[in-house]
């Protein structure tokens, strides 16, 4: 780029943008415990002063996180707005288009519902709705689920291809309960079980006390789109479980039944 062009470029741009986002970069690359003030400092040659008015200004907008020893890490806030980013794919937002399905689905059961996608990271709740039940589990977009340990989960990793889903078995899959299931040769067996029924379930998997049962939606190209879960405590009787199931397979159908073609 040329001096001139870079000038012009640098008359209709926000320094203290600039340097925001210099923050926020370091922290998405920076190591898993966060950084401190003076780690920042140090790394982007700025003053401490900047360093601080800027992180302030970024924690009380939950764009980040400070923990206990001063170690700063990207804030929740950030999930929820990239679970509005726009599909690579098109300008279609899941999330928005599945909302009022999910309310609907969330007011008829009283559970929190929840829809959620595959990334580049794993999990992710794009989409959710409160229930209205006195022991509803809470849900909220930006939620990041175990890979391998929840209904929603297990139901996307099934659609994946198998060159794909060896990348997401390469590393060791962590126990959470008795119940998680840690060997991939079971997991691998576990997907191709919930791709031939249509829905998976999760047995208290990730948490002992927390049941769920998720089913797919997809583009009308047969695509799949997202996972949309009902997570409820454990000890329901099998009626209720089999409403819960059967309300989550019906929402999946009216969602993709209804998406844009």
């Amino acid at each position: 780029m040329s001096e001139i062009a870079q000038d012009t470029e640098n008359r209709h741009t926000i320094p203290a943008i600039d340097r925001m986002m210099e923050v926020l970069e370091a922290l998405e690359h920076g190591n898993s415990t966060g950084l401190t003030i003076r780690d920042l400092t140090d790394l982007l040659n700025l003053p401490r002063t900047a360093v601080y008015r800027i992180l302030n200004t970024l924690q009380r907008h939950d764009m980040v996180h400070r923990d206990k020893v001063g170690a700063y890490s990207l804030g929740r806030r950030l999930l929820t707005l990239a679970s509005h980013v726009a599909s690579r794919a098109s300008d279609f937002d899941i999330a928005a288009f599945s909302q009022p399905f999910l309310d609907r689905l969330s007011a008829d059961l009283g559970e929190g519902v929840k829809l959620s996608v595959i990334d580049e990271e794993g999990i992710v709740v794009v989409a959710a709705s409160q229930g209205r039940r006195e022991y509803a589990l809470t849900v909220k977009p930006g939620q990041r689920m175990p890979t391998h340990a929840s209904a929603a989960s297990k139901l996307l990793l099934s659609y994946v291809e198998p060159q794909d889903l060896d990348q997401w078995l390469a590393d060791p899959l962590p126990t959470y309960t008795g119940r998680t299931i840690t060997n991939p040769k079971r997991f691998r067996a576990e997907l191709a079980r919930i791709k031939r029924l249509g829905w998976a379930q999760d047995k208290g998997e990730s948490a002992p006390s927390i049941h769920a049962f998720a089913a797919p939606v997809f583009f009308k190209t047969g695509r799949l789109a997202a996972a949309v879960s009902v997570p409820f405590l454990a000890g329901a009787d099998s009626s209720r479980m089999e409403e819960i199931r059967m309300a989550a397979i019906d929402t999946g159908r009216a969602i993709s039944d209804a998406m844009p073609t």
